[in-house]
């Protein structure tokens, strides 16, 4: 079935991949159900792991915790989320999410829109600025968290 002509995706068809920060199972995607306005990801981080401090230069993004415990920054903000509560992060804005815990962390993310103009699509998604001040240091005195590279 071509991904245009499909409306549902069970959990045993998402497209699963790991990334530098997460495992990923794709609910929302142009080639898993050719949707143009949404992206939908169950994202696992592990104990003690995390997706530093990035950007999305074009997308905005819902971060809806299901499981665990999550230090979700959005700019230098920053809160601790459980399951049921939401981060909203507007288009452009550096923000991280962190699992400072011994549980694994299960978070949806939503992020819109799907597919960008080739212009902004040639922007890299996500830029990490971990390295870059205040970010790099945001976190001084704070559980150190890795990536999965």
């Amino acid at each position: 079935m071509k991904p245009e002509d499909r409306y549902f995706v069970k959990t045993a068809e998402a497209l699963r991949e790991s990334s530098p920060w997460t495992h990923n199972e794709w609910f929302c995607r142009p080639d898993v159900v050719g949707a143009d306005k949404l992206l939908l990801v169950r994202a696992t981080v592990d104990s003690m792991h995390c997706h530093p401090f990035h950007t999305h230069p074009h997308r905005e993004e819902l971060i809806y915790v299901i499981e665990g415990r999550a230090e979700q920054w959005v700019g230098t903000e920053c809160r601790t989320l459980g399951a049921g509560d939401v981060a909203h992060i507007p288009a452009g804005m550096v923000h991280a999410t962190y699992n400072p815990h011994q549980e694994q962390l299960v978070i949806l993310a939503i992020l819109s829109p799907a597919k960008l103009p080739d212009d902004l699509a040639a922007v890299p998604d996500p830029q990490d600025v971990s390295t870059q001040e205040p970010w790099a240091s945001l976190r001084e005195g704070m559980t150190d968290c890795k990536t999965l590279s």
